[in-house]
């Protein structure tokens, strides 16, 4: 379900409302309208996100959580907490990790 970093910042986005697919782009830095539009897809096929589409011309998509998605807000909450309060020592694990290998995984 959410086995992507792009899955869990579109969840993000979403979290404060319903959003324009244009919006959401700008929102999510560094994600092409294929990775954006393949995970809004995922996200609404297992049930997360709700996708309404206007007759307007040209045709205007909106998204956002559905119950279930919104079920997860919570949850997403204390992963960003974790992540706020062990950034460091996932930064040295990584260091770490990365000393004396001839190719490091990333460089952050």
């Amino acid at each position: 379900m959410i086995s992507s970093k792009w899955a869990a910042l579109v969840l993000y986005a979403l979290e404060a409302g319903t959003i324009r697919y244009g919006e959401m782009k700008r929102r999510i830095e560094g994600v092409s309208e294929k990775m954006l539009t393949q995970t809004l897809r995922q996200l609404e096929r297992d049930g997360l996100v709700a996708r309404k589409v206007t007759a307007s011309v040209p045709p205007v998509s909106e998204y956002s959580l559905t119950p279930l998605g919104q079920s997860l807000v919570p949850y997403m909450g204390m992963l960003k907490e974790w992540a706020s309060d062990h950034y460091s020592q996932v930064k040295e694990a990584r260091a770490e990790y990365d000393e004396g290998r001839e190719f490091p995984l990333s460089k952050g």
